[in-house]
């Protein structure tokens, strides 16, 4: 008898991906620790050139790109290569930011920017990093706990598995009548077992991990999201509903024997 299961390889998927979103989240306060070291335009500079009222101050190009620049170098550091990991021709840096944080940002801190980095600028990139921040630690406690459910339907699977292996190894016709009832019985118990997995598994995609009202995560849309490239959309349900169908043909065999002997 073969059972072919998704499973484990769904366990390996979420574990990668969770470690994935765990490097960019501490890309993330590493790229706001340096935004916060970049030295900020919102001071003017004093220029050479004296007025009737004393030096005028202005904010030069050099310092304006300056500090971008150093913007720009910070992101490129830090979040841009866990963004395009997985990407086999990247976008432009610019293209990047913009996706990760915001069109307006991109815009501010392009090479071909006249605007300063002034203290409300920086404030702006820290406070759409940090939101980056906090949906990337939502998405890692949504995919902690997409692995426990998959840990769970692995012990399932691995045990019902375990026992239609064992239980194939001896045909139905060396059964006696006692045991044919016995058998029917237990694949009747592993059917409702199933039954009860395959329920959990979709009250649980229904669900949504959430640190508050503005920030959630769908754990539909993480599924969908993870297992795009497997044979199957959801392995979980696959695979149980499978092993549901496979307990089935087994029981309807037994019953078949069990009306013979009669």
């Amino acid at each position: 008898m073969t059972v072919e299961t998704l499973v484990d390889d769904a366990c390996t998927r979420a574990d990668a991906e969770r470690d994935a979103m765990a490097a960019k989240r501490d890309a993330y306060d590493r790229f706001i620790a340096r935004v916060d070291d970049v030295p900020v335009q919102g001071t003017p500079t004093p220029t050479a050139t004296p007025t009737g009222a004393g030096t005028t101050r202005t904010l030069t190009g050099t310092a304006s790109s300056d500090g971008c620049r150093a913007i720009r170098r910070a992101f490129a550091d830090t979040v841009r290569p866990h963004s395009v990991a997985d990407v086999d021709d990247p976008e432009p840096l610019l293209e990047t930011v913009r996706t990760e944080l915001s069109e307006s940002i991109a815009a501010a801190i392009a090479p071909n920017t006249t605007t300063a980095l002034t203290p409300p600028l920086v404030r702006t990139i820290e406070a759409e990093a940090d939101a980056r921040q906090r949906e990337t630690r939502v998405t890692i406690r949504a995919l902690e706990r997409e692995a426990d459910e998959l840990a769970t339907a692995a012990d399932v699977v691995d045990e019902i598995t375990g026992w239609l292996v064992e239980t194939d190894e001896r045909p139905l016709g060396d059964c006696d009548f006692a045991d044919l009832q016995e058998r029917h019985e237990v694949l009747a118990t592993v059917r409702e077992r199933c039954d009860a997995r395959l329920a959990d598994r979709q009250a649980f995609l229904a669900g949504v991990t959430s640190d508050d009202a503005d920030v959630g995560v769908s754990h539909r849309a993480i599924v969908d999201y993870l297992y795009a490239d497997f044979p199957a959309d959801y392995p979980v349900l696959s695979t149980v509903a499978q092993l549901a169908a496979t307990c089935e043909d087994c029981q309807r065999a037994v019953r078949a024997h069990l009306t013979r002997r009669a």
